[in-house]
């Protein structure tokens, strides 16, 4: 574990700034920047950038001086870089283009949603979550399914459209907000719908026969069968999520939720995900679980 910081050559905000990443955990970031006064509004996905005035006083403080081509690896390696296509302003028009696809009418609306995914507080809960329960619906979506499509991926967009950090409480919220929004936009029959769907992501749990929820609980689980790195990641955003927390409180909360998880039997109920991500995602839940 080591927090890095790379010679101040890269300008940005009218000076030219260092760039300050952890190799293990943006929980060790975020502490780091915190006791040396960095504020949370330099924070760039995945590094600090800290003014060149700053960089005596960070390695004073500890972190390590690297080069920016060796601290870019070390970021790669920690898997906690964040692909050029999941930052912030492409990220952002790639949504606002698959809302426009979805209902393109109401580009105010798409646009409220994604403010709302792109508050300051959120760490794994971001529009790069969206874009990838998307992307997973993209995958499970079969051409049988084009009468629940809509619903399905309006769902995906309120999901997590309200998030405070309180389970339950955050998707009984986002169905609320879904009911309140798409009354007179879509047929109240869709409305309904989707909030009811919104509501089965607290429990990730659907009846058998309900092909809409089990395509969004499985989208939504989706991060569980990433890549260990893209694993690593989403476990680190969920712990800056709850950085409010003290680390045994956090762990024994955690913990709980794993082992809800891998009693879901199945964990994913579409034929592909179960078939392709199933193994990944039990053996990700495992290590994560066994490392508590």
């Amino acid at each position: 574990m080591a927090v890095l910081i790379d010679p101040p050559t890269w300008p940005a905000h009218g000076t030219v700034c260092s760039h300050l990443v952890s190799t293990s955990s943006l929980e060790e970031l975020h502490a780091f920047a915190a006791a040396a006064g960095i504020p949370r509004r330099a924070f760039d996905e995945d590094h600090y950038d800290v003014p060149a005035r700053r960089y005596r006083d960070l390695v004073a403080q500890g972190a390590q001086e690297v080069a920016g081509a060796d601290l870019v690896r070390a970021l790669l390696a920690s898997g906690l870089r964040v692909p050029a296509r999941r930052r912030a302003p492409k990220l952002r028009a790639a949504l606002m283009s698959r809302w426009e696809t979805l209902l393109p009418e109401t580009p105010g609306l798409g646009g409220e949603l994604l403010d709302r995914w792109a508050e300051a507080h959120r760490e794994y809960h971001t529009p790069a979550h969206l874009l990838a329960v998307l992307e997973a619906l993209d995958l499970l979506l079969d051409p049988a399914d084009e009468s629940l499509r809509g619903v399905v991926l309006l769902a995906a967009w309120f999901h997590d459209a309200v998030y405070a950090g309180s389970a339950g409480a955050d998707e009984r919220a986002s169905a609320s907000l879904a009911a309140r929004r798409l009354r007179g936009i879509v047929p109240d029959g869709a409305v309904r719908d989707v909030e009811r769907l919104v509501l089965l992501t607290a429990t990730h749990d659907p009846v058998q026969d309900d092909r809409a929820g089990h395509l969004l609980c499985d989208a939504d689980l989706a991060v569980l069968a990433g890549a260990p790195e893209d694993y690593a990641r989403y476990a680190a955003a969920i712990r800056a999520e709850y950085r409010h927390l003290p680390r045994d409180v956090f762990t024994d909360g955690r913990r709980a939720v794993l082992q809800r998880l891998l009693t879901l039997e199945p964990l994913y109920r579409t034929a592909r995900a179960r078939s392709e991500w199933t193994g990944r995602a039990r053996a990700n839940l495992e290590q994560e679980l066994g490392s508590l």
